[in-house]
């Protein structure tokens, strides 16, 4: 597959039908030559820092605004987080990853056993030193991390990890649950939740519960996101719902957001999985919505958490509505639908922002990733989006203007996407954006603008 570059890693020579999100609809078309690194960029508007994610290449990328590669580790993440030096005692460039697949012989249950069926978890410092790991001390001496793991201020670490066991009521014979453990720096769980213990706080009417029981798939909630909400003002007005320790997850292929009472871990807020009429929201000027209006269907969405205090919208829930297949029974989705991301107003449930590709001026498929991605909002009241299945990451202003553009050049082997076959994809589960401070003073990154030419005038070299 061709790559075009300027000289320099990752600086990207031109760009092929890219007004505003076009460029999704390039990567999904997956032709013989397309861009990587930064497309465009514009310094005045973006804000500045770096971004974390880990490639289909098993190592975890740090990445500067020009797209330079300003440092690795050799180990992937699922995800990868650079922790604030606040939760590391301090030191600056340490990474949560994964460091040892090969748990057993596999699950059997879900696909990419290797970053599901781990062994060890752990800490590595800037020189990818190990500092912290867990796994030899959990049940069944693995880990079996997925999809998150978070550190908390008093040192313990929070990690969402699958288990395979039996569940009375359900047609198969073992399911794949979903729990969370609270483990310290020595290893020892403290805290736990089970997601099959609460099946009956998640908002299922009878019938949906049926099918979920009698689903073929022992992956039945796919939970994909776990967080503290951490400190916000509902819970210093006195919402005990919005308690800075409690947690907030939520389940792929069942549709609903929650929120864990941490010191009962009972269910004390829920989103989904039955939502609103799309067709009865309010529109405004050109069938655009009308905000503040209720959350119409969401499936099978990403990395739900609370905008933390400090940053534009605090308080406010943001999740990447991926809009792929998910559901009991599955959602109705649109023909030519794209992926949103939502901004919502907890107490009220209402959505307050958002972003499709239509808000962009572009056909709403342009900007579409079936599963994984994630959303995140920076301090200058920016969002940065992964449209994950398209290793594409960009930020967008409140108006929904792009103002930067990074496509990932990592191409490896696919842990999911060849229905049994091998593939390849430059996939990203989930980005970070990280602060300059948060890594050893003197790491060098360059704000070099990158404008976008005109797509009409572009063809590679050589072509008429």
């Amino acid at each position: 597959m061709i790559r075009l570059h300027r000289a320099g890693p990752l600086r990207v020579l031109g760009l092929a039908g890219l007004a505003a999100a076009s460029l999704a609809a390039a990567a999904v078309a997956e032709p013989s030559a397309y861009p990587t690194g930064v497309t465009r960029y514009d310094p005045a508007q973006a804000y500045n820092g770096f971004v974390l994610f880990a490639g289909p290449d098993q190592k975890t990328h740090l990445i500067d605004m020009d797209g330079h590669e300003v440092h690795t580790w050799d180990h992937q993440g699922f995800p990868s987080v650079l922790l604030d030096p606040a939760l590391a005692g301090g030191d600056k460039g340490h990474v949560l990853v994964q460091l040892e697949a090969g748990a057993s012989k596999g699950t059997g249950a879900v696909p990419g056993a290797a970053i599901f069926d781990n062994k060890t978890i752990g800490e590595l410092d800037w020189s990818g030193k190990t500092v912290w790991s867990w796994g030899e001390q959990a049940p069944g001496g693995a880990a079996r991390q997925h999809h998150d793991l978070r550190r908390l201020p008093d040192g313990n670490t929070l990690v969402l990890v699958n288990v395979l066991h039996p569940v009375a009521g359900f047609s198969l014979p073992q399911i794949l649950d979903d729990a969370i453990y609270e483990v310290t720096p020595k290893g020892e769980i403290v805290w736990r939740w089970l997601a099959s213990d609460h099946l009956d706080e998640f908002g299922f009417t009878p019938e949906q519960l049926a099918l979920v029981k009698a689903s073929g798939s022992p992956d039945y909630l796919h939970l994909n996101d776990m967080a503290p909400l951490g400190a916000n003002h509902w819970a210093e007005a006195g919402d005990v719902r919005f308690a800075a320790d409690n947690i907030i997850v939520d389940s792929r292929n069942a549709n609903f957001v929650i929120i864990i009472d941490k010191k009962t871990g009972k269910v004390v807020w829920r989103l989904g999985p039955n939502f609103a009429p799309g067709e009865t929201l309010p529109t405004a000027g050109g069938g655009a919505p009308k905000f503040p209006h209720p959350v119409e269907q969401i499936s099978g969405q990403h990395d739900a958490h609370m905008i933390p205090e400090g940053l534009p919208g605090a308080g406010d829930i943001l999740l990447f509505d991926n809009e792929g297949p998910a559901g009991y029974p599955p959602a109705a989705l649109g023909v030519n639908a794209g992926s949103r991301v939502l901004e919502i107003d907890p107490p009220t449930q209402a959505v307050v922002w958002q972003y499709s590709a239509e808000d962009s001026g572009s056909a709403g498929w342009t900007f579409y990733s079936s599963f994984i991605s994630s959303a995140r909002r920076l301090p200058n009241g920016n969002t940065l989006i992964d449209e994950g299945m398209n290793g594409r990451i960009f930020q967008v202003t409140p108006d929904h203007r792009i103002v930067w553009e990074y496509v990932s050049p990592y191409v490896a082997k696919a842990p999911i996407g060849g229905f049994g076959r091998e593939v390849t994809s430059n996939w990203i589960y989930r980005a970070q954006p990280v602060p300059y401070a948060w890594v050893p003073d003197g790491t060098p990154h360059a704000e070099t603008p990158v404008s976008s030419p005109d797509p009409a005038g572009f063809h590679v070299p050589g072509a008429p």
